[in-house]
């Protein structure tokens, strides 16, 4: 194996292990996995929205918010209302103990890559996200397609 395929994939196993870490360190200590926490944490900045708004947010599906949703739910964290003018929509928001969790949520490696993110020149910043997607596109299943923002395309 080539030596930068080494360096590659020995910093693809860095990200891993350290989300990994992350993820023990907010189920410890809130029961949320930091994908309901990412959720929560979008529903709290967006206020009362759909699952729609959020799912295109998080970059998932609408049948994985549906079960991230039925989860939180389940937990007493988000709660759901039909829509008044439509009743097939439904409108998220985040109950008491929701807002509670938040509160206490470790700020883990989410709050971190953000930070330091939001810090890059916006240049730097496309140039990361074309790499992960192109790595992510690499390690997807053949028979999967992964979907790549168009927004990104003036790289």
């Amino acid at each position: 194996m080539e030596d930068r395929t080494k360096m590659a994939l020995t910093a693809l196993r860095q990200i891993l292990r350290s989300t990994e870490e992350n993820s023990k360190t907010v189920m410890r200590e809130t029961g949320l996995t930091p994908s309901q926490l990412v959720f929560m944490h979008l529903l709290e900045e967006a206020g009362e929205q759909t699952a729609g708004f959020i799912a295109s947010r998080m970059g998932i599906t609408q049948a994985t918010a549906t079960v991230l949703i039925h989860k939180l739910e389940a937990l007493g964290v988000v709660r759901r209302r039909k829509g008044e003018q439509d009743r097939r929509q439904s409108w998220l928001s985040l109950t008491e103990r929701g807002r509670a969790l938040l509160a206490i949520a470790p700020d883990g490696s989410h709050a971190r890559f953000h930070e330091q993110f939001s810090a890059l020149e916006g240049w730097e910043q496309l140039m990361l996200i074309s790499a992960l997607e192109r790595i992510a596109t690499m390690l997807s299943n053949p028979n999967e397609t992964v979907e790549i923002s168009a927004e990104h395309s003036e790289i």
